[in-house]
């Protein structure tokens, strides 16, 4: 848990055990299996409830412990020839992957798994040449439900063959083949005269288990091309050829030196996803961010934060820095519509933007047909943003929305998409207002002026910001190859990207700094 802790982008929950686990985590793992059906519930919506207590699972047309107390002589004939062949329906690989794993981890029982729809493919030479060391386990559910019946009236009438059939492959279903396969690894053990919870581990074991990974296998260190794959890889070229990387990694090298020489007095930086987590609730920024942002204001650099939110931007940075810092970072809010300082609260125009009535009106109407909308919230004159329900991708909504919009004879143009949510902004709006803002009000050269965000690739969010001559990325990189590039190594993003990035800003006289890299 402390290594979770230490994660920019996780969140930690800790569910309590009531009983302690044995040899083979049982407990935990069935546990976080219905932490996992639950989610998987709510995100699918899904009517099919679980029961309250496992005695009422049921596994066919038979309540659990009946097909339990059924699976034991299977289970000890299992135990005297030594070998199980498990083929299974691939919607149920799960159940049959924990069953090798139970088996094998305890020295239960030899256990080869075999996808149902392959077992022709040569497995079948086990029922013949191998009839007295093997037993057939078929984990089946009604799509295969035939086919296994077919194949099984086919095998030698020597081999011993059990059916686990579920009614489908719901997380309900797949709860109770999860339970099922549990027992029936119990009645192996109890066939075996084994106790699975508590086998006699010997001393060689338990050092193998404790090596100390760390200083036998070195760190992974960063693929040389990240930086350019990463480029290919918002163009569509997810496998660059090896003729075209030289001129990618040219065009990396002739940035990273100007970034390198290049000294700078402001950085502006995307808020979600940048400075914080990108996730559906408002986060807080972190103690290593406050500490760098701390050091570079006290060094007398200029700072930006341009966000396509609003005023819950000031209260997360009014709970993390003083008053007297606030008043040195400027704010571009509702992606650059509104323009001011952290200390200075947030007035929008009272004006109404006729398209933007539309475009709501248009969005309410698609929520209401279905489309997976949670939230339409617009902020007259600027913008209207779009939160869809828990799970639903906005790279995804994206073009839904900009098809109604197309459809609706309304610009696209200016749909831009953050990881939470997407934003329909009026003509004009942009986030790199606040760079023009901050070039004229402090009189800085646009060059000594560097920007960060984590969606730079269009529609992403952050477009305009990484589409400025020094920019960084902290997860996707601009289109242009002579800026907007991510030069953090490939393992770290978001936050933490950003992160390794302000380690590597050395502050200097005059309210300057360089990049260090």
């Amino acid at each position: 848990m402390e290594s979770i802790h230490g994660l920019t982008d996780v969140s930690a929950h800790v569910f309590e055990l009531d009983k302690k686990d044995g040899y083979l985590a049982t407990n935990s793992l069935l546990l976080d299996a219905m932490l996992v059906a639950r989610a998987y519930g709510e995100l699918d919506q899904s009517r099919s409830p679980f029961p309250d207590q496992m005695s009422q699972l049921r596994i066919g047309d038979q309540a659990l412990p009946e097909w339990a107390n059924n699976s034991r002589s299977f289970a000890e004939e299992a135990v005297k020839r030594g070998s199980m062949i498990v083929v299974y329906s691939p919607l149920l690989k799960p159940i049959a992957s924990d069953l090798e794993s139970k088996l094998s981890e305890a020295a239960l029982l030899n256990c080869q798994l075999c996808d149902l729809r392959s077992f022709a493919h040569g497995r079948h030479l086990w029922l013949s040449q191998r009839t007295d060391d093997c037993v057939v386990l078929a984990i089946t559910e009604p799509s295969l439900g035939q086919l296994w019946d077919k194949m099984r009236s086919l095998f030698p009438p020597a081999m011993p063959t059990m059916t686990m059939s579920l009614g489908g492959a719901s997380p309900p279903d797949l709860i109770a083949g999860l339970v099922a396969q549990m027992q029936f690894v119990s009645a192996i053990a109890s066939a075996s005269g084994v106790d699975a919870a508590k086998p006699s581990v010997p001393d060689f074991s338990r050092k193998l288990y404790y090596l100390d990974l760390t200083s036998s296998i070195p760190a992974p260190t960063d693929m040389l091309a990240a930086a350019e794959v990463s480029k290919f890889e918002v163009m569509g070229a997810r496998w660059p050829s090896a003729r075209r990387l030289g001129s990618m990694t040219r065009a990396r090298a002739d940035f990273q030196s100007s970034l390198a020489s290049q000294k700078f007095r402001a950085v502006v930086f995307d808020f979600d996803g940048t400075l914080c987590s990108s996730r559906r609730t408002d986060q807080a920024l972190s103690t290593e961010i406050i500490r760098q942002l701390e050091r570079l204001l006290q060094a007398e650099v200029v700072i930006g934060i341009a966000s396509g939110r609003g005023g819950s931007i000031l209260e997360a940075l009014a709970k993390a820095l003083p008053p007297e810092l606030l008043e040195r970072i400027d704010v571009g809010l509702y992606n650059g519509g509104w323009v001011g300082t952290a200390s200075e609260p947030v007035v929008t125009a009272k004006e109404t933007s006729e398209f933007l009535s539309h475009v709501t009106r248009l969005m309410r109407r698609l929520k209401s047909i279905g489309v997976p909308i949670d939230t339409v919230r617009p902020t007259h004159p600027i913008q209207v943003s779009v939160r869809f329900r828990e799970g639903i991708a906005t790279e995804q909504m994206w073009f839904v929305l900009a098809d109604a919009l197309r459809q609706a004879g309304l610009e696209t143009a200016s749909i831009m998409r953050s990881k939470h949510s997407i934003d329909i902004l009026s003509s004009g709006v942009s986030k790199s207002g606040l760079v023009a803002h901050m070039i004229q009000h402090h009189r800085i050269d646009p060059y000594q002026i560097l920007t960060m965000g984590d969606q730079g690739a269009w529609p992403g969010n952050d477009a305009s910001l990484l589409e400025h001559r020094y920019s960084l990325s902290v997860d996707s990189p601009s289109r242009r190859i002579d800026r907007g590039w991510k030069l953090a190594p490939s393992h770290k993003r978001d936050v933490d990207a950003t992160l390794w990035y302000l380690e590597r800003m050395v502050t200097g006289l005059g309210g300057t700094f360089h990049i260090d890299l």
